[in-house]
């Protein structure tokens, strides 16, 4: 039985006292039928760190090498050394504004694991590859370039989350079938490359538009373990809500 895991993306949101404000909070009333976190900005990391007692504070990027000239960047030492363990990789806003690629996303899943910082890897096609039925190859690639070069053991430890770009702050969502049918499609490409074992031992969350009305429609799904929220993350309430919809 794999626990279910819901994170919250804070995006470009929230300064440290918000951070800080919001965890405390939120702390009170996590439980333990699922893991919940939330990524927050780097510099809101440190102290949301020494906050969470029970959440997992995520970083939403990480540097795809450990030191150099790279001006602008994070290493994973540096997030290490502030206590942080997890990571979101290649989210699509990341890809989008920011020019990620399959490749900078797979060594910086490299890196990360190398060194004991959990990824979330994020995959998920454009509403256009969506429309014209590229779905399954855009996110069989994507799953199969970001953990390329993992062993099984690495992959069954670490999380993917399916997120749709056209469902990605545009109050769209794909139904439970297509999220359902698309993380399917992930385990799949997980198995033919690790094997059935560390498939079926893998969390794969859902992201896009996932509200306190939804989720538990989302997680009742088989290969949906979990979820990747944006805006509903943002306020005590609606997170709270989302807490509450999984105690049951």
């Amino acid at each position: 039985m794999r626990k279910p895991i819901i994170i919250g993306n804070w995006k470009l949101n929230k300064t440290i006292a918000e951070a800080v404000s919001f965890i405390t909070a939120i702390e009170p009333l996590v439980h333990n039928k699922a893991d919940f976190g939330v990524a927050a900005p780097y510099l809101a990391l440190e102290k949301s760190v020494k906050a969470a007692k029970h959440l997992i504070i995520a970083s939403e990027n990480v540097a795809f090498a450990e030191s150099g000239a790279y001006t602008g960047e994070v290493s994973v030492a540096m997030l290490q050394e502030i206590g942080v363990k997890w990571t979101l990789i290649g989210h699509s806003e990341r890809r989008q504004y920011f020019g990620e690629s399959d490749e900078t996303v797979n060594k910086k899943v490299l890196l990360s694991v190398k060194n004991g910082l959990t990824p979330i890897v994020c995959v998920g096609e454009t509403l256009a590859q969506f429309e014209a039925g590229d779905t399954e190859k855009i996110v069989r690639t994507q799953t199969a370039a970001a953990l390329n070069g993992l062993s099984g053991e690495d992959v069954a430890k670490l999380v993917v989350a399916y997120e749709p770009v056209w469902a990605i702050g545009t109050g769209k969502n794909a139904t439970k079938e297509i999220a359902q049918s698309t993380c399917a499609i992930i385990r799949h490409e997980v198995e033919i490359h690790f094997g059935k074992a560390t498939a079926e031992a893998l969390r794969i969350q859902y992201g896009g538009s996932v509200k306190p009305e939804n989720i538990k429609e989302y997680l009742s799904e088989k290969d949906i373990d979990g979820a990747l929220i944006g805006g509903a993350s943002l306020k005590v309430d609606s997170f709270t809500a989302i807490i509450d919809a999984l105690k049951a």
